[in-house]
């Protein structure tokens, strides 16, 4: 017989109070919230992400988002002020403990900040949230570490140097066992998510800063070093939450980086995706100083109540939605 209840009961209300805690937040600092299109023409090139697609009745076609950044940053070439959004999200080739292809992400724009002060402000909103309830469970701890550092400290070895075959060799003294040949940036993505994040503290939120400039995606390049880009990404124990970047508004880097994006995923046999043509445009019409990051929503409440994994916080995941 088909389980037809719904299975996070016990999130429920929590839910419900981080969502109003997080639209507190953004109100007390004159954020303005604002909503997007679900469905696109054109969908994101990065690699690392796969787009769902959908197709009517009719044979029209398009792209569920994989994030709502393109169109919030057409609101900022548009002249929009500080902005957030709380949007249902999809994403192909992600399922497990932690992750659901439908899910919540807030992703919010900040005007005249850098990432690292962003970071700060993502700091801010997590510990904000965790005072909501004297039930839920907080962080206790802060470290802000760069990446080269962090792989340097954890690993012994320099992530802007070493080619693949050294960080295969890495993860292999690591008791890794990988089939296929991987390129260098996914021996980093493999080695961080699998070997050094599990080792952080629980109780600890760690902001790893200033990414090689191969995993920029639409980070600007890093003025003090040029092999980095303005990157960071914020962990609460072993679980990333939030992503995000000092927002890279030169076209012409833009299109470089599409260029290398596609010719990336053609090497490793993925899809194309069609280009998003109005993000190519705002860009060119002018991308005001910013910074932008993205925060799961879900795995926020999972550490916030202690949860191990994620349908334990969805009243619907993809296996019953």
């Amino acid at each position: 017989m088909t389980d037809w209840r719904p299975g996070a009961a016990a999130a429920r209300e929590a839910r419900a109070r981080l969502l109003a805690g997080l639209r507190g937040f953004f109100a007390a600092r004159n954020v303005l919230e604002v909503e997007t299109p679900i469905l696109s023409h054109g969908a994101p090139l990065d690699p690392m992400v796969e787009s769902w697609t959908a197709t009517s009745p009719d044979g029209a076609s398009g792209y569920l988002q994989t994030s709502p950044e393109y169109p919030m940053k057409r609101l900022l070439a548009d002249g929009a002020p500080d902005i957030y959004q709380i949007a249902r999200v999809f994403r192909g080739g992600e399922s497990g403990p932690r992750h659901n292809p439908e899910f919540t992400l807030l992703e919010w724009y900040r005007h005249g900040m850098d990432h690292r002060r962003l970071a700060r402000e993502v700091v801010a909103l997590i510990m904000s949230q965790a005072a909501l309830d004297a039930s839920w469970r907080r962080p206790t701890r802060l470290r802000e570490i760069s990446y080269q550092a962090l792989f340097q400290q954890y690993l012994g070895v320099d992530p802007l140097v070493a080619d693949a075959d050294e960080l295969q060799a890495v993860a292999v003294q690591h008791g890794m066992e990988i089939q296929g040949v991987l390129d260098r940036d996914a021996w980093l993505d493999l080695l961080i998510s699998l070997v050094i994040a599990p080792g952080f503290p629980g109780a600890r939120l760690t902001v790893v800063f200033d990414y090689p400039e191969s995993q920029a995606v639409l980070a600007r390049p890093c003025q003090h070093d040029v092999r980095l880009a303005a990157r960071f990404e914020v962990y609460w124990g072993a679980l990333e939450l939030a992503n995000g970047y000092h927002e890279l508004s030169d076209p012409g880097q833009f299109h470089e980086r599409r260029e290398r994006d596609q010719a990336l995923r053609r090497q490793r046999g993925q899809t194309l995706p069609q280009p998003d043509a109005h993000l190519e445009a705002a860009l060119e019409s002018g991308l005001p100083e910013c910074a932008g990051v993205a925060l799961g929503v879900d795995r926020l409440l999972m550490q916030l109540l202690g949860a191990e994994r994620i349908e334990q916080v969805i009243d619907f995941p993809f296996e019953r939605a």
